[in-house]
């Protein structure tokens, strides 16, 4: 499922124009986004968490030249998906 069809979904769904739901949507995904470019978690209960891990620095290959090469420390976004929405994947 796309963004869009997402939107298209929430509109009918709720009787609303595309317009108002793709608002809704994106102040929801920008709501997240914002949240965790601070630092704070987002727990959707039923659904999951997300939060920021950090990230050690490492060394690595690059893939193309197959040269060795360090790969700086930093921030990665992640989810943990929550018992309900597992429940719900796994049809219990």
């Amino acid at each position: 499922m796309t963004k869009s069809e997402l939107i298209a979904m929430y509109a009918k769904s709720r009787d609303r124009k595309k317009r108002d739901a793709e608002d809704d949507v994106n102040f929801i995904f920008d709501t997240i986004r914002d949240a965790l470019a601070k630092g704070d978690k987002v727990v959707l209960t039923g659904f999951g968490t997300f939060d920021v891990r950090e990230r050690s620095q490492k060394r690595c290959l690059n893939p193309r030249t197959r040269e060795p090469m360090q790969l700086p420390a930093g921030k990665a976004p992640a989810f943990k998906a929550g018992r309900g929405l597992k429940d719900a994947v796994n049809k219990k």
